[in-house]
Order: structure tokens, then sequence, then C-alpha cells
């Protein structure tokens, strides 16, 4: 699915711009990728298992969310640099079509800007569009209080927990919690 651009000033007056993924993006979005992978232990990801991503694969990724009637993606450039994005992705059997899944993550420098909380309002925009969908759901690593933060704020609540859901390198287990969002039909 492709969203309209949409344009808005971050808290420290720079220029953002959210849109659907282009060609020229896949470069800033290998980078964004490998970065933030290591900037917080929150990513499912370490910075090592980034080599799966190649330009390729991300042209494909784009072309096919972009063509796709039940996801979007949107990315979020600030200054010419992928700052960070989000994707929504809604089930399509009959028995489940009613729930949609968010993901969202932004590079450490362009926290506390807003991009979060603007990326949140467009999932919410295209959820509410789409008459089937009743519920958002989305997951985050326990200690991530950010995170938890914003979902909060976006009317999000936790509904479930996966105990031991993540084990970092140091042998830390951490739990990952299910959180959703009802829309009111």
């Amino acid at each position: 699915m492709i969203i309209k651009d949409i344009e808005f000033t971050l808290k420290d007056g720079r220029h953002a711009i959210i849109r659907s993924p282009k060609d020229e993006d896949i470069q800033g979005m290998l980078d964004y990728l490998y970065i933030s992978a290591g900037e917080t232990e929150f990513i499912l990801r370490y910075p090592e298992e980034c080599g799966k991503y190649t330009p390729e694969g991300e042209k494909a990724l784009f072309d096919r969310v972009n063509a796709s009637e039940n996801e979007a993606m949107l990315v979020c450039v600030v200054e010419g640099k992928v700052a960070g994005n989000c994707q929504i992705v809604w089930k399509t059997g009959l028995k489940v079509r009613h729930r949609a899944s968010v993901a969202i993550a932004l590079l450490k420098e362009f926290w506390n800007q807003g991009i979060g909380t603007r990326l949140f309002q467009e999932m919410i925009r295209i959820a509410e569009e789409n008459e089937n969908i009743t519920q958002m759901e989305l997951e985050f690593v326990e200690g991530n209080s950010r995170a938890r933060a914003l979902y909060e704020k976006m009317g999000f609540r936790i509904a479930g927990i996966k105990p031991n859901a993540i084990r970092l390198k140091d042998g830390t287990f951490l739990n990952e919690y299910y959180m959703l969002r009802e829309i009111q039909r």
C-alpha cells in the first residue's frame, strides 16, 4: 500500500517526511537496520545479523509492500537520512482479519523528536480506515520503558506476556510483552 507523503517539523526544527519506501531509500534503510541493531538491546537483531539484508532484498521488500493490499511500510526521512520506519500488516483470513500487527524503530539520534508519535498516528489512521480491523497488536521487550510509554500514549495496553522470549548474548533472558489497541466500530 502506498501512502500519501506527510511532511512535518521535528521538535528541534528539522524537516521530516513520512512516506512509502522508494528505491532511493535502499542504502539508507540498510544503514538504518545495521545502526539501529547496535543502539539498543530491544531490537530483535544484532548488527552482525544484518548481513542477510541486501539491496536486492530491500528492493523486493519495498516493491512487495507497496503493491500489497494488506500492509504498509512507512519510512521517515530527515534531511535525506532514513531516521526510522514502521510497518502495519493485517491478517486476511476470515477469523483473524480484524487484527493488525505493527512494529516501529528509530535511530537513537532521532529519539524524542515526535517521529514515533507521528508514525503511530499514521498507522492508527490506516487501521481505522479498514472496516475489518478492530485491534492493533505489537510486542515490546522487557525494560524498554521508552517504547512502552509511547505505546501506552497511543492507546495500547498490555494483554499478555511471553516469559524468557529474548535471550541476549550474555545469557540474560528478557520477557516480551504483548500489547493491543482496540478500535471502536
